[in-house]
């Protein structure tokens, strides 16, 4: 259950109640998509950088271990020892990202697998099978993800096959959450608006799958090739349509400046690699931009990432030995980074829910976001 606290022009603040706890929203979910956070990151890791819920990949997991020996150890959350939130996408985001590896159908999406090219069949209920075995808190439907720029004849065609996709993923779901193996048989599940950039389109497939008074709401399909500013138009012109009274989630979309100017239109949950990705590669995020930790200026800088952070990186270490870790290929170097990075975006959302809470959105942003701009290095 979604429960609306307040509002600020469009932007929401909320709470999410699901069988693995309360979700504060706005939210950004921390992505560990083989059940694990790139970076060699533990759960007393995400514990520590605050992390609210944990989002794992239904594709990859099903290819290693396999969903069914993640059932056999009791679901994903005992799997990996984490009693919060989980989300696990269904799966569509990678089938389109494999491009001529797949073969689009009514029934689903034939593939070859990434690791070994075994030949793989996944559609709604297949999906939905594999989530419900990996006992995901919050499931994902079953999509197609369209690439940019699209057709417009090929959108529609597209956008009419992922609607009677949810017809299947809702009707399985409920099937399976009413079997007697099934470990959480209160598992949520999350439509997906999907239309590329035509506005018309997204709105009309906004109006139906809200008809369908799912658990919560996602727009996919943006950040894969158009612009920042075609993405706000999107959302500005999506998100009245959906249900103001459930959670909705911007899918794959994750700067921080993304997420303020999303928050802002009113989308409620967040996730996106790039923290872990770019900590990984030296990159952190800081209340003074992004800093590449690389640079030679940084041989010699025995100040911490950000002079404001409480991480445990900024606590205790310095820029030039995260340097140095980098330099000498250590794998503590990651760890820090990405530490930092997860700490920097869950903070960062922290301080939004607060800003919300007190009527201050408007000037968070702005402060936020000349920060951002006027210290980029």
């Amino acid at each position: 259950m979604y429960r609306l606290k307040k509002t600020c022009d469009r932007a929401k603040r909320g709470e999410f109640h699901t069988p693995h706890g309360v979700i504060q929203t706005p939210v950004f979910m921390n992505v560990g998509t083989l059940a694990a956070i790139k970076g060699a990151l533990s759960t007393e890791d995400l514990e520590r950088v605050n992390c609210q819920v944990e989002l794992s990949n239904t594709y990859h997991l099903h290819l290693r271990p396999g969903d069914e020996v993640v059932k056999k150890l009791g679901g994903l959350h005992r799997f990996m020892s984490w009693d919060k939130p989980i989300l696990t996408d269904s799966g569509g985001f990678q089938v389109f990202s494999l491009g001529t590896l797949r073969k689009i159908t009514e029934e689903g999406v034939y593939f070859s697998s990434h690791i070994d090219g075994r030949k793989i069949f996944m559609g709604p209920e297949e999906s939905m099978q594999i989530q419900s075995n990996l006992a995901s808190t919050i499931a994902m439907a079953f999509d197609e993800c369209i690439g940019l720029p699209a057709e417009r004849p090929y959108v529609e065609q597209s956008v009419a096959r992922t609607t009677r996709w949810l017809e299947r993923c809702v009707k399985e779901m409920k099937r399976l959450n009413n079997l007697d193996d099934t470990i959480n048989k209160q598992q949520m599940l999350f439509g997906i608006n999907q239309g590329a950039t035509y506005e018309d389109i997204r709105i009309e497939h906004a109006k139906r799958i809200r008809e369908m008074d799912l658990a919560g709401y996602a727009i996919g399909g943006l950040a894969v090739g158009e612009t920042h500013a075609e993405m706000y138009h999107i959302l500005e012109e999506v998100v009245p349509y959906l249900p103001q009274d459930k959670p909705t989630y911007l899918m794959g979309v994750g700067t921080p400046e993304n997420i303020l100017e999303a928050v802002e239109r009113g989308v409620d949950f967040f996730d996106c690699v790039l923290p872990a990705r770019n900590g990984r590669h030296a990159h952190v995020y800081t209340n003074g931009g992004k800093l590449n930790l690389m640079n030679a200026k940084y041989e010699l800088d025995d100040t911490p990432i950000d002079e404001t952070c409480t991480c445990p990186a900024c606590q205790r270490y310095t820029k030039a030995y995260i340097r140095h870790l980098f330099k000498a290929k250590e794998m503590l170097a990651m760890r820090l980074c990405v530490l930092h990075n997860l700490h920097f975006f869950n903070t960062m959302m922290e301080e939004i829910r607060q800003a919300l809470d007190e009527d201050r959105f408007p000037a968070y942003k702005k402060d936020k976001l000349e920060g951002f701009r006027r210290n980029r290095k």
